[in-house]
């Protein structure tokens, strides 16, 4: 039985296919350390599949990186992903999951804010996280293709992501 209530989402003017991609900086978080980088430091070296996800701790953070860790995506193209979680939060999350993917620290959502994908905690005034979403961009920060959470929880569809990302990078 499930034990949360699914709920529908609001539309969202989000960022999508065709699109440029909106830059961005933030601490990128490895397993080791993380330090400032931008999505275009990113693209400059090919496709990257930027995935917003909830904060750490979160059963649909933890089930997506499971998913997308084990589909072997990271082979294709950099997959990175996009939180409110801080830095000392991801480098616990990559260690505990053994993860290889790199994280972006982005506590204030502002990153979210600008891609269209924010999520308002019920019951938070002023509280907000990244409803999950996946974005595939190509060298040039064209978006190829965007799938956005319509009802919380959600999921990426994950077959078609792995479709996409097999024929962005070949």
């Amino acid at each position: 039985m499930v034990d949360f209530e699914v709920v529908s989402l609001p539309a969202t003017d989000h960022v999508a296919e065709g699109d440029r991609a909106p830059d961005f900086t933030r601490p990128l978080v490895n397993a080791e350390f993380w330090e400032d980088a931008s999505l275009s430091d990113l693209t400059a070296d090919g496709p990257v599949c930027l995935v917003f996800f909830p904060m750490n701790g979160s059963f649909p953070a933890t089930y997506i990186w499971k998913e997308l860790r084990d589909r072997e995506l990271d082979d294709h193209l950099t997959v990175v992903g996009v939180s409110v979680s801080t830095p000392y939060a991801h480098k616990r999350l990559i260690e505990d999951r053994e993860m290889d993917f790199e994280l972006f620290s982005d506590p204030a959502n502002g990153v979210a804010e600008a891609y269209g994908v924010t999520h308002d905690l019920d019951g938070m005034a002023g509280v907000s996280e990244a409803r999950p979403a996946t974005f595939l961009i190509d060298g040039d920060r064209t978006v190829r293709y965007a799938w956005v959470a319509a009802e919380w929880p959600d999921f990426p569809p994950y077959d078609d992501l792995e479709r996409e990302i097999r024929a962005l990078a070949d």
